[in-house]
């Protein structure tokens, strides 16, 4: 019986890919992988078998369940001793490894989780975005931007996650709207402005920070930078699409300070041109 090793290929970039990532994807006998690990991809060895099970809201060419059940029949066919589940960002932070390897588990396949630098952080970082600075901000919450309120759970209404579904049972707006320090949204493109009205329903200023950065670590990366009350129509004129990640908060400033020398496509109320 072969091993799953479920492997964090982190933002996209492979520099930033751990050195046993790297070293698993060189080895593996078949390697399973997302949209979201971009460049990760030409550091897969020509002639490696590869299964492409990447999920957009939109589109599926595997369900979750179906993705499953691959890899525990791939690990017990006797074919191949390493499979490897290649995910973008970190397999346990929004990218439903814990739910494969409780699958895994429960078929006795046996497992390992590798790590990756996710892109909540990352791709702020790449932006030149701190999460956390000594004055401004000093806690991060992370959330997906695929779930539900809590109140639309009661009702019944369906999420638009992966599945059609969040993550839970129900993110608690309220109280994230009133947190302190800096909130970061994942897959935040497209409910950018349900969950914008989210917050503004709940009391975040009008005026708070914020930037939605557009398919980061890709030579295609911008960034659009405004406040709370202007963002939705900011990122309506730059025609935004997924993935994206939302950095809420005071954080958002600093980045004028710690512009970085190389270009990265602005977009900002200060220098927006029209479509």
């Amino acid at each position: 019986m072969g091993k799953v090793f479920l492997v964090g290929a982190g933002p996209g970039d492979p520099e930033l890919l751990s050195l046993k990532a790297s070293r698993l994807i060189k080895e593996a006998d078949v390697i399973l992988t997302d949209n979201l690990v971009f460049g990760v991809k030409k550091q897969i060895p020509e002639g490696k078998k590869i299964v492409d099970v990447g999920k957009t809201a939109e589109r599926h060419k595997l369900s979750q369940d179906e993705i499953n059940r691959l890899l525990v029949e791939l690990a017990v066919s006797g074919k191949y001793e390493k499979v490897v589940r290649l995910k973008g960002g970190d397999p346990f932070i929004f990218g439903r490894g814990s739910e494969e390897a409780l699958f895994l588990k429960e078929h006795g396949v046996d497992f390992e989780v590798v790590p990756g630098i996710s892109s909540a952080v990352a791709v702020p970082a790449d932006f030149g975005i701190p999460l956390t600075h000594r004055g401004v901000s000093s806690s991060v919450t992370v959330v997906t931007g695929h779930e539900q309120e809590k109140e639309e759970k009661e009702e019944g209404e369906e999420g638009k996650g992966e599945e059609g579904k969040g993550e839970g049972g129900g993110l608690d707006w309220e109280a994230v709207a009133n947190l302190r320090g800096t909130l970061v949204i994942l897959m935040g493109a497209g409910n950018l402005a349900r969950n914008v009205g989210r917050l503004l329903k709940h009391g975040m200023p009008a005026e708070t920070p914020v930037a939605v950065l557009e398919r980061g670590f890709t030579p295609d990366a911008r960034i659009v930078v405004g406040e709370l009350g202007n963002i939705v129509k900011l990122a309506r004129q730059a025609r935004v699409k997924p993935p994206a990640v939302v950095v809420v908060g005071e954080v958002v400033k600093v980045r004028e300070k710690l512009q970085k020398s190389k270009s990265q496509n602005l977009v900002g109320s200060q220098n927006l041109q029209e479509p």
